[in-house]
């Protein structure tokens, strides 16, 4: 039985199990003595006979807060598979009423979850996948474009949202909703307006028509044309075939398209202005 504990749960054991598997404390006081188990937290040890994994970390960091510390933030987004690397803070969920600071390379949550608003993956409490979106789209907005296109419905994250006004973030959250909700793309362009005014980058005209289009934004005699996107999610199969038709036939006249979405006007302003400036100046 230990060793089935020890398998699925990347190396980390609590002491209430190993007393399960027929361990005394004793016992567990010598592998800590030998150099065979570590000690992570209050009643939890890993087995030093493996690599410390990211999952290892986590697991051990949230088992040590207790039995209703659940994983949220970056720390859920990463264990559920909405993003490819994990945190190096491990973001912890725990009770209002709950007592101790936060351990080194741990962020503590005081704060009570809904039911709903839990649940266990891979044997461990994390925050529910609505949650865990609005949450970390607040480090990483592009977790809330990506959840939208495969994982989550938007009125389950509105739902997430309204059962827990008044924590920290919920109004960048509640400004990502809304921006998810319109598409985004009527503000996509009014940031872009802003950011080409506001960096002095001139010669530009919005709304410019070329042969039977009108583009966003057009450098009439550079022959550069700026396409503003909204939402990823908010694209069907039909509208990206589209994109793709208007975008060869203004090539074929001789125009560079560059498009940017909501997310590249937000999060890499400079980025976007510095491949204006690039395909500008190179013709």
């Amino acid at each position: 039985m230990l060793e089935d504990y020890l398998r699925r749960q990347d190396g980390v054991v609590t002491l209430a199990q190993a007393r399960r598997s027929g361990l005394s404390e004793d016992a567990v006081r010598h592998r800590i003595r030998a150099g065979q188990w570590r000690r992570c937290g209050n009643g939890v040890y890993f087995a030093d006979d493996r690599p410390f994994t990211s999952a290892a970390r986590i697991r051990a960091s949230v088992w040590s807060r207790g039995r209703l510390a659940a994983a949220s933030g970056l720390a859920a987004a990463w264990w559920l598979g909405l993003v490819s690397s994990p945190p190096d803070i491990v973001e912890i969920t725990v009770p209002r009423n709950s007592h101790g600071r936060a351990a080194a390379g741990t962020c503590l949550r005081r704060r009570d979850l809904a039911e709903v608003d839990v649940v266990e993956h891979r044997w461990l409490l994390v925050t529910a996948p609505a949650l865990t979106v609005i949450e970390a789209a607040g480090r990483n907005p592009a977790i809330m474009d990506t959840a939208l296109q495969h994982r989550v419905e938007l009125g389950h994250l509105e739902q997430a949202h309204d059962r827990n006004r008044g924590r920290r973030g919920a109004a960048a959250s509640r400004r990502l909703l809304n921006a998810a909700a319109g598409g985004a793309r009527s503000e996509a362009e009014r940031l872009m307006l802003r950011l080409l005014e506001g960096a002095g980058v001139t010669g530009w005209q919005a709304n410019f028509a070329i042969g039977g289009y009108i583009v966003d934004i057009a450098f009439p005699a550079q022959r550069v044309a700026i396409e503003i996107d909204g939402w990823a999610f908010h694209s069907d199969q039909a509208a990206f075939q589209n994109d793709r038709v208007r975008q060869n036939r203004l090539a074929l006249q001789g125009w560079q398209v560059l498009r940017f979405t909501w997310l590249d006007l937000t999060q890499h302003p400079e980025r976007v202005l510095a491949h204006i400036r690039s395909a500008v100046s190179a013709r």
